[in-house]
């Protein structure tokens, strides 16, 4: 299991990973809806994945 350490620093890494990248001139409602589209996605996936690591730590499965 990954210590709360290692866990602060990804957060760390992707948060600069975000501010390097350059920022969008314009955004329309298409980006806006794709983006927030995109993020559901995202976090519904790992929440899928963080729950089958549970199960399977468990063992549940």
């Amino acid at each position: 299991m990954p210590s709360t350490e290692s866990t602060s620093k990804l957060f760390l890494v992707l948060i600069l990973l975000l501010m390097v990248l350059p920022v969008a001139e314009a955004l329309d409602a298409g980006d806006t809806i794709a983006f927030l589209l995109g993020l559901a996605v995202s976090v519904v996936g790992f929440c899928a994945c963080l729950g089958l690591y549970a199960r399977k730590r468990n063992g549940q499965q």
